[in-house]
């Protein structure tokens, strides 16, 4: 993901660079955003060969889902299955009336039902709290805090901005040099937005889990539904593993392949240790309120 993220930086550099107006490259950067926030729930279900099911088809996960619903006292999300050993879940969407919640083949063997449903309790969170647009807005600010950076320094370069100030010879000789210093400042700003959404990620994830096991009742059921599908992962081929990595922000647990990996290096996921520890403190309270 930070690589791509690079690409994009170098992608709007180049267009700057380029002589493209800014009323031109704006757009064109926005257009991207929007069209990671109105797609998100195709583009993770496409990456995982997910497809939508019908009561019919999957009358167990529906029951499970229209339970949980009435509980939270929120809109029924789509429902959706993707065949794959992996086991884990994902919610995207970016609000409550146009989510998804999708489940694997692989996690629906591996748990029991109190377990999976205490899985979907953990997504449904996600979807209550609209964590998609949070996460996408954060993500959008750090790129959008580069184009400033990026405009302020073409300007100042030029004199005047994109496209509207006077050059001459000399100015057309630096352009190398231009390039190279917007790259390399829209990289460390986008590097420290980096940084902080991975850290609004690992948070969010606390709270889903919060959320989730208060709404079930019985955080050591989402305890145990961890512990497993953490665990069943080394099982797991790395090349499937390496080729889910890219939605490991949409997973209940990240699929970590061994070895180095930037997913493992810019975690988007507490610790299993810290997640644990949280929802044994969130189980001695709801002890001491019975």
């Amino acid at each position: 993901m930070f690589l791509l993220g690079l690409v994009y930086v170098v992608f709007v550099a180049v267009l700057i660079a380029l002589k493209i107006p800014a009323v031109l490259v704006v757009p064109i950067a926005l257009g991207f955003l929007f069209f990671q926030y109105f797609f998100s729930d195709r583009i993770a279900l496409f990456a995982m060969r997910g497809h939508e099911v019908t009561p019919q088809q999957a009358p167990e996960l529906h029951e499970m889902i229209d339970r949980l619903c009435a509980l939270a006292d929120m809109p029924k999300p789509r429902v959706a299955v993707a065949e794959s050993d992996i086991p884990n879940a994902f919610a995207t969407g970016r609000n409550p009336r146009a989510a998804v919640v999708c489940v694997t083949t692989g996690i629906m063997r591996k748990l029991s039902k109190p377990e999976l449903e205490a899985v979907l309790a953990h997504e449904l969170s996600h979807v209550a709290h609209r964590d998609v647009a949070v996460m996408t807005i954060a993500s959008s600010l750090g790129l959008l805090a580069g184009l400033v950076v990026r405009m302020a320094i073409y300007g100042g370069m030029y004199g005047g901005g994109f496209g509207m100030g006077q050059r001459d010879d000399d100015d057309d000789s630096n352009t190398g040099a231009v390039i190279l210093l917007v790259v390399l400042a829209s990289a460390v700003v986008y590097g420290v937005s980096f940084l902080l959404t991975r850290a609004l990620s690992r948070y969010r994830e606390l709270s889903a889990d919060r959320a989730g096991a208060i709404l079930i009742g019985r955080p050591s059921l989402l305890a145990s539904a961890l512990t497993k599908v953490t665990g069943d992962m080394a099982r797991i081929p790395t090349r499937d593993l390496r080729a889910a990595e890219p939605l490991n922000a949409f997973f209940f647990a990240p699929a970590l392949a061994p070895g180095f990996s930037f997913s493992s290096l810019f975690a988007t996921h507490p610790s299993l240790e810290r997640r644990l520890e949280q929802l044994s403190r969130i189980e001695a309270e709801l002890g001491r309120r019975v």
